[in-house]
């Protein structure tokens, strides 16, 4: 007898993660959630990541059938503030400005919803990111340079972002938006 694999959903619109999650081999579909992702009022970064990726993940099941529900939140945290997309390219220039010659976390909650097995499982991963110096000019160069417009704190670590990094302690892909570890122990 064959055993029916269920079907894999990615409740997201995220290219990267869309690339990542395809590194695991297995098909799946996408379905774009859609829920408000204002951070609640005295909610830390941790509880708000957890929450929107729970919420993603709800939505998107309550529009699928017996399907496993992938969906994943990413932010960048510095001084206890979350650095979300940016609105424009001077909240992008602001952005950058303030990750300039310091280190910062990028936190990436993931939540997955198996419908068969009436289940929800969640995890949260974290990576320190370190940003050299850069000046103003190398900033204004950049976000003309990429579109960081849909990233949070305004960079893309696979792209030319990477050349201010020297280090990172913890997962690549966490920062790319999907901690490909975490997701495959939750699957």
């Amino acid at each position: 007898m064959v055993e029916m694999v269920q079907p894999l959903v990615l409740a997201s619109q995220s290219p990267r993660r869309k690339e990542l999650l395809e590194v695991l081999g297995r098909p799946f579909s996408i379905v774009v959630p859609g829920i408000d992702e204002s951070p609640r009022e005295g909610e830390s970064p941790e509880d708000y990541v957890v929450r929107v990726a729970r919420e993603k993940a709800l939505d998107v099941a309550s529009r699928v059938k017996q399907s496993i529900v992938l969906s994943a939140d990413t932010v960048v945290i510095i001084d206890g503030e979350i650095l979300g997309k940016p609105r424009d390219r001077a909240d992008a220039i602001r952005m950058l400005t303030k990750l300039s010659g310091r280190d910062h976390l990028v936190l990436t909650a993931v939540c997955v919803i198996n419908q068969v097995k009436d289940g929800m499982r969640e995890g949260l991963d974290k990576t320190e990111v370190s940003f050299k110096e850069l000046t103003l000019s190398e900033i204004e160069s950049y976000v003309g340079r990429e579109n960081v417009m849909d990233k949070a704190g305004a960079y893309a670590i696979q792209g030319f972002a990477s050349v201010f990094i020297p280090r990172i302690s913890g997962s690549y892909s966490n920062v790319m938006g999907l901690p490909l570890a975490l997701v495959y122990e939750l699957l």
